[in-house]
């Protein structure tokens, strides 16, 4: 059986890092939609996510997103962050959204605008230098719609080398993760579409460039705990985003299309000692909450992080190795489901109060009266969002 004191402790000790955009206005491709008291500006940013660290105990890091929450003092954000208890987390590059991206960034076939896609990726590692920040975290859209559009092994070599300019500029304590997407906005090739091109560039790069595991950037059926507990393996894990899908990159709470394979994943992660802070493993979370209220979107959303790392921490780690050593197939499974039909919210309801934090943390915040006071306040300017 698991300690239950040991259990505790790891969750005490648990960090999930929200993301800035999270608290912004978001939507579809088709429309974004406007809520009251949403921030105007990272500092009402970090306003918010305090309010999200006060009810869960375990999100004190906010990722930023540049330039969506460029200011002229970077310095002054961290520090307005830790007056609120909070840190500033991975700093996310934005090569995506502008115009000369059409046919890439770093990988596109005019050395002019790779140069202008490097600049700004070097601009993020001042940021990290500034804010304190260890990772840099890198996400291209960059690929091709038609096939002859572009030199596919070019474009690998255009990858490489700016990765290899970057990598050289960071600091002793800072890295790079490298995100894949499957697919979109490219959609006949994508130049990181998977876990093994990301591998093979961060393998080539150095120790300090790892893999992001994004929960939504899969084809359907694949078994991403597999790729987990292999990069762990290899040492290669160096975070998560975690999110939904029921169909692609949907950016819906963790855990709400699939709570069962959010446990799997996290099952892998406490077997292999991925939330052992030595291995550096970031768990953020990256999604967009369009139809739902921000703040509690993300409490829910942490809470069911927390929740699928109980149950994984609850599995019966000697059973189960015994099970399997002696082929016992149905005992095996059976060890699994018993950790995750276990219902841990009374353990953590218990542990939030010994912790002086409210049992049920949605509740809390609804009766903080944060969400009235910001509709009432934030009233003028322009909201953050998409492209803001």
């Amino acid at each position: 059986m698991a300690d239950l004191a040991a259990v505790k402790a790891a969750l005490t000790s648990q960090v999930i890092e929200t993301p800035s955009w999270g608290y912004g206005n978001s939507g579809t491709r088709f429309k974004v939609f406007s809520q009251a008291g949403v921030p105007r500006d990272p500092y009402e940013k970090l306003d918010d996510a305090a309010q999200v660290h006060a009810a869960t105990g375990v999100a004190p890091k906010v990722a930023l997103h540049i330039p969506w929450d460029r200011v002229d003092d970077y310095a002054a954000l961290a520090r307005y962050a830790r007056d609120r208890g909070l840190v500033l987390g991975a700093i996310n590059a934005n090569v995506f959204q502008d115009d000369d991206f059409k046919l890439g960034s770093v990988t596109h076939p005019d050395p002019g605008v790779r140069r202008k896609a490097v600049g700004h990726l070097l601009e993020c590692v001042d940021i990290m230098d500034a804010t304190g920040s260890r990772d840099l975290k890198l996400w291209f859209s960059d690929g091709t719609n038609y096939p002859g559009q572009d030199d596919i092994t070019a474009r690998q070599d255009r990858l490489a080398e700016a990765l290899g300019e970057v990598y050289a500029r960071l600091g002793d304590d800072q890295r790079i993760l490298l995100e894949y997407k499957l697919f979109e906005p490219a959609f006949y090739t994508t130049d990181v579409p998977d876990w093994g091109t990301s591998y093979a560039h961060c393998l080539r790069l150095g120790p300090r460039a790892q893999v992001v595991v994004d929960t939504g950037h899969h084809a359907p059926g694949t078994n991403i705990e597999f790729i987990v507990a292999f990069l762990l393996r290899e040492g290669k894990l160096g975070g998560f985003d975690f999110n939904s899908r029921f169909y692609a990159d949907d950016d819906l709470m963790v855990g709400a299309a699939d709570p069962f394979q959010l446990f799997r994943i996290l099952h892998e992660v406490a077997k292999n000692g991925g939330f052992d802070p030595a291995t550096g493993v970031a768990f953020m979370l990256d999604q967009c909450h369009n139809i739902e209220a921000k703040i509690p979107a993300v409490i829910r959303s942490v809470m069911n992080v927390q929740e699928a790392t109980a149950k994984a921490l609850l599995v019966d780690l000697d059973a189960l190795r015994a099970a399997q050593r002696d082929g016992d197939v149905l005992t095996a499974n059976a060890v699994l489901m018993d950790a995750y039909n276990t219902d841990v919210r009374p353990l953590l309801a218990e542990l939030r109060g010994e912790l002086g934090l409210p049992a049920d943390p949605v509740a809390g915040y609804r009766a903080s009266g944060w969400q009235e006071r910001i509709v009432a306040e934030r009233v003028g300017g322009s909201q953050a969002g998409w492209g803001a």
